[in-house]
């Protein structure tokens, strides 16, 4: 009788249904909706061309599941404390989930960065790969600026970078500005809401943070501080917006200073849970109110 010979351990892959729940498909607008944002205002919307698919179809799927994929990794101990993972607000891996979540990342991200960094220009490629590689900081060790109060949220800038990318990979007209020149205001503005928004959506997590004895910018500041500090930064952004658009810049103080004007008449974290649904679709209102003003100035 012959041997049986041992077959090698295969590894078991994530349904694609998985993994579209790790990327948080609601949340996929903060990367294609700024990077849609960049080619409208390098005057590159309607010039499509494969750099332009390649990027956006980069910064769906395969993008977000590197951003809450890796979080998702190494939130463990947090999300064991925490009553909403598990559903649309984020996945809770089960044993024997994280190499093949940790695969499929690598596997969706790597040829995709591979064939940007021959699309796009050098400048706008080192910008993409800041973008993840803060994502990647902001959730891994040794950094893990998810743990370091106030770098926790200014990592946040990582969300508004795209928006540069298309100015610099593909030049174009910014308004009435000159070619190629980057639209600082639009990225300040950008980066203040995410700083904001991280500071507001973390003060939910409070409890779990503290259970798992993670230090956060809400954890450091209490709901009542955080809510102020994020108050902050909601009215700088829409300063920064309203030479830009006032009445984007209207709807954000309105939308956003109004859940966190909510949120310091009543600081706490369950508070917090209650308003996020209308922190998750922010994006979606100051955006829309953002698409009438365009398609107003297209129809001129």
């Amino acid at each position: 009788m012959s041997r049986l010979q041992p077959r090698p351990l295969a590894l078991p892959a994530l349904p694609l249904r998985q993994l579209v729940l790790v990327s948080r498909p609601a949340l996929w607008i903060n990367t294609l909706g700024v990077a849609i944002t960049g080619l409208w205002l390098s005057g590159q919307l309607w010039n499509v061309s494969l750099g332009w698919l390649a990027l956006l179809l980069y910064l769906g799927l395969p993008f977000n599941l590197l951003i809450y994929g890796l979080n998702d990794l190494s939130d463990t101990a947090e999300d064991a404390h925490s009553t909403r993972k598990g559903g649309w607000q984020g996945a809770r891996l089960q044993i024997g989930e994280s190499r093949p979540l940790l695969t499929a990342i690598l596997a969706l991200n790597l040829p995709f960065l591979l064939a940007l960094s021959w699309l796009l220009s050098p400048a706008a490629f080192g910008v993409l790969l800041l973008s993840a590689g803060l994502f990647a900081g902001y959730s891994l060790r040794p950094l893990r600026f998810k743990a370091r109060p106030f770098l926790d949220g200014l990592s946040n800038v990582a969300y508004a970078l795209p928006l540069l990318i298309p100015a610099l990979a593909f030049g174009g007209q910014l308004g009435n500005q000159l070619d190629n020149q980057l639209p600082w205001l639009a990225f300040g503005a950008l980066t203040a809401y995410s700083v904001g928004k991280h500071a507001f959506d973390a003060v939910q997590d409070i409890p779990a943070d503290e259970g798992a004895g993670t230090q956060t910018v809400a954890t450091t500041l209490g709901a009542g501080g955080t809510a102020r500090y994020a108050l902050a930064w909601f009215g700088l952004a829409g300063a920064l917006l309203w030479p830009l658009s006032p009445l984007s810049s209207l709807a954000l103080w309105l939308i956003c200073g109004g859940m966190a004007g909510a949120l310091l008449r009543n600081p706490t974290s369950d508070h917090a849970a209650r308003l996020y649904p209308l922190s998750i679709i922010s994006p979606w209102i100051v955006g829309a109110v953002s698409g009438v003003q365009l398609v107003y100035v297209l129809a001129k």
